[in-house]
């Protein structure tokens, strides 16, 4: 139950946020209603697209800096195959049709929608046949020692994000069969009788949707999000130089070249401390490095650093050990930037937050040519090498660690967009 129901009238933003949570086709006609039911240039044939189902930056807009600006609204469908064993060739079909559906009756982007479907080990464990070694797609399982998630092991996700609350919910209903018509579309086929839905999670990420849905466990009643805020621990992320290309994460040979690998978890926030006992100064050494605090490099939520968060340029990753020893706090994007390879990143993110379960959470996603990539960088952003020194320990002051509790963690292969449906190991 959230906690200020009864201190304020729901805006647009927040409104349209708990619709998408709830679904259903109740909450679609209300999202409808209070988006206004927006004229929406329709799809194109699936041929026509990337090869790439993760290119997405091509279709999005930039803001002044050069940074892609993530779609507002998300939703994930955690979704098991209906049989046992191999698919069969009449349900491949079937999927390869409703997914289509999807293509004809939105333009990509924001402005649209945009979507990926991928599929877990546990799926490719059904076959004889295994992956190939250019695929490296291990089973989920803890990445630090202080964390114990749960494992998520569902045959497959499909990731839906818009600008509009009305668009993901539109489509979550025309996969499942309740809408004959998608913007105008005729659906072709749906995924009722092929997939069956064990999960589903919401979220959305910008500007002033944090601050609208700051009522919820994990942060403090007075409500300390900033308006300006795209998530909410009070900066903005995904800056375009401290992520890495879609080149960077596809992967380059065998049946599933064109494709990426992508992790999920599902990360609880614990806020109070952040924002009532945290020093502004603290929170940015701890979110950036030491020395951005203390040079005040970062305004506001940090829309000043333009495109570039400045730990390449400023040192910050090297000097993690020293600042442990001399300043007693190591800063997050300090640890993760000791990831890098040749100077880049090596993972793309696409996370966003969420008030699943009523809580403050984020659903960290990411994409990466192999869950390697991933584990290394979650490695250094454990920031293990640096704890027990000084006033450094394995969570506290360094970086957000103490902020955060990992609840859940998956695995996923997300193939090229023309074997997206139901594929087999061999492609």
């Amino acid at each position: 139950m959230t906690r200020h129901g009864g201190k304020r009238g729901l805006s647009r933003r927040a409104f349209v946020k708990s619709a998408v949570a709830i679904g259903g086709s109740a909450a679609l006609a209300a999202c409808l209603d209070r988006e206004g039911s927006p004229d929406l240039d329709r799809g194109s044939d699936p041929s026509s697209l990337p090869d790439r189902q993760h290119a997405w930056n091509g279709a999005l807009e930039t803001d002044d800096h050069g940074n892609h600006v993530p779609p507002r609204h998300r939703l994930m469908l955690y979704l098991d195959y209906g049989r046992d064993g191999s698919p069969t060739a009449g349900d491949r079909e079937t999927v390869e049709r409703a997914l289509a559906s999807l293509d004809r009756a939105y333009a990509r982007g924001g402005e649209g929608l945009l979507w990926t479907v991928s599929y877990s080990r546990a799926y490719f464990d059904r076959f004889d046949e295994s992956l190939p070694g250019s695929v490296g797609l291990p089973e989920p399982t803890a990445l630090a020692p202080f964390e114990d998630p749960d494992l998520d092991t569902p045959d497959a996700v499909v990731h839906l994000a818009s600008n509009y609350g009305s668009v993901v919910l539109a489509a979550e209903q025309a996969l499942f069969g309740e809408r004959e018509t998608l913007n105008g579309v005729a659906v072709d086929a749906t995924l009722e009788g092929v997939f069956e839905q064990s999960d589903r999670r919401t979220g959305f990420i910008g500007p002033g949707l944090p601050a609208e849905n700051q009522d919820v466990e994990g942060i403090p009643e007075s409500e300390p999000v900033d308006e300006d805020a795209p998530l909410y621990m009070g900066f903005k992320s995904g800056f375009e130089k401290s992520q890495a290309s879609e080149d960077r994460v596809t992967i380059r040979e065998g049946p599933f070249a064109g494709g990426t690998t992508q992790h999920i978890s599902k990360i609880r926030l614990h806020l109070q401390q952040w924002y009532e006992q945290d020093s502004r100064y603290h929170r940015v050494a701890t979110m950036f490095c030491p020395a951005h605090a203390e040079e005040n490099r970062v305004e506001g939520v940090g829309e000043n650093l333009g495109d570039d968060n400045g730990m390449a340029a400023t040192g910050c990753p090297a000097h993690a050990g020293e600042d442990a020893r001399e300043t007693g706090v190591v800063g997050h994007a300090q640890k993760a930037a000791r990831a890098r390879e040749d100077g880049s990143p090596v993972i793309l993110r696409r996370d966003f937050d969420s008030t699943d379960d009523d809580a403050a959470t984020v659903h960290f996603l990411s994409l990466q040519r192999s869950i390697g990539d991933f584990v290394a960088t979650r490695s250094r952003m454990n920031g293990t090498d640096v704890a027990d020194s000084a006033a450094v320990g394995q969570r506290t002051n360094n970086g957000i660690l103490q902020y955060l509790t990992v609840e859940r963690r998956g695995n996923y292969l997300l193939p090229p967009r023309d074997r997206r449906a139901l594929p087999t190991p061999t492609g």
